[in-house]
């Protein structure tokens, strides 16, 4: 443990954020793995929102900086055409 009064800040800074990100990239693992499960169910309308929420917390963990924008961008087309493989 740190005797610095800044870093025993910085120690208890990092725990809170850590403990922050790690809710919402759960939170965005577990949308993902939603909608792929309503599209493998081929529920067209379930799949249809979980899809939606899956791009949603994609985009805020991205934004967040937790995934890269490029990685979310991938996830999003590869739950899209899947979706579209439903429909078709």
């Amino acid at each position: 443990m740190p005797n610095i009064k800044s870093a025993i800040k910085r120690v208890k800074t990092s725990e809170a954020r850590n403990a922050q990100n790690v809710t919402v990239k759960s939170s965005m693992r577990t949308a993902v793995k939603k909608a792929e499960a309503a599209i493998v169910n081929e529920d067209t309308a379930a799949a249809k929102t979980a899809y939606a929420n899956a791009v949603s917390q994609l985009d805020k963990a991205a934004a967040k900086g937790l995934i890269h924008k490029n990685a979310a961008a991938r996830k999003q087309s590869r739950l899209a055409k899947k979706l579209n493989s439903l429909n078709a």
